[in-house]
């Protein structure tokens, strides 16, 4: 029985080196749906081989493959996904933005900060909001006078509170 347990898992071993071999191989399918469930697939894949693909990816024509792509980034907390993330933040689709800054505060990098500060002023709400959660995540005391100075300047309920919120995080303080 033993051995019959460990042929399964050996065998179960080969097929997900198999898919993510295959996952990174849709990454550039033509199919827009292949390419996004692939960048999907690989943020859950817990593997660094997908890193690399999925940075490629950050480059994708189409701005839902760059979106999930930044995400699925996120997941996977690797340190070579921040400059490529910095770099997305100027993208011309918010959701593109929204997606590197959520990313940038899963892995929490302080070399992030300066060029998350800058999207406080994002003409999007949404993407204030992720800058502002992502400030909170990482945690950084260069954070708290910007934030300070958005909070009196900012007309949005929700991107508010969320300066509160990362405010609270960063200083440790209950009054925001």
């Amino acid at each position: 029985m033993e051995r019959s347990v460990k042929r399964l898992m050996e065998d179960r071993e080969k097929r997900r080196e198999e898919n993510i071999g295959e996952y990174i191989k849709l990454l550039s399918d033509e199919s827009i749906p292949y390419r996004l469930r692939a960048a999907e697939a690989l943020g859950t894949c817990d593997d660094p081989r997908a890193v690399e693909p999925l940075i490629a990816a950050l480059a994708d024509s189409e701005n839902e493959v760059r979106w999930v792509a930044a995400q699925a980034l996120g997941k996977l907390c690797d340190a070579r996904a921040v400059d490529p993330l910095i770099a997305l933040l100027d993208d011309r689709d918010r959701w593109v933005r929204r997606g590197a800054a959520w990313s940038l505060g899963e892995l929490g990098d302080p070399r992030a900060v300066e060029f998350l500060l800058a999207h406080l002023g994002d003409s999007k709400k949404d993407v204030r909001a992720a800058a502002v959660e992502a400030l909170g995540k990482i945690c950084d005391r260069r954070a708290a006078v910007p934030l300070t100075a958005a909070l009196e300047s900012e007309e949005e309920p929700e991107v508010r509170t969320a300066i509160r919120r990362a405010l609270r995080e960063i200083t440790g303080e209950a009054g925001f």
